[in-house]
């Protein structure tokens, strides 16, 4: 697995709420400011599916992110299966200057994994400008 990290300096409260609500995903879920989500769908409750659509800003390209949630423990845990079958694991732990986010993923086999890594890493960045930065 691959694992990315961040400290969020926010109540759990809104770290969960703006990671988990549509209205908010389409705020932060991309890699770089080329790209954007237009759309996003999320029944968060184990055995509930999400989606998302990430597109560049150009139109040149876009792709669904869609899976099902194995595990939602509120303000805790979120584990999900990708459309692809590979497993995610995201936890949200408090600590004395805010909220840890871990998440880990299973690499897939087309890009190389330090490519993934920053991906990944660079969305989770954003999530915490966002945050920090917008919606406190």
């Amino acid at each position: 697995m691959i694992t990315v990290q961040s400290n969020i300096n926010a109540p759990i409260k809104t770290v969960w709420e703006c990671w988990t609500s549509p209205e908010h995903i389409t705020k932060w879920n991309n890699a770089s400011d080329d790209w954007h989500t237009p759309y996003a769908e999320n029944d968060l409750r184990t055995g509930g599916r999400f989606k998302s659509t990430m597109a560049a800003k150009d139109g040149s390209m876009s792709f669904d992110f869609e899976g099902e949630y194995t595990l939602v423990e509120h303000n805790k845990a979120i584990k999900y299966v990708m459309a692809d079958g590979r497993k995610v694991d995201v936890y949200f732990t408090e600590t004395q200057t805010g909220i840890e986010v871990i998440e880990s993923f299973d690499p897939e086999t087309v890009n190389p994994e330090e490519m993934q890594r920053g991906g990944w890493q660079a969305i989770l960045d954003n999530f915490k400008k966002y945050v920090e930065d917008f919606y406190i």
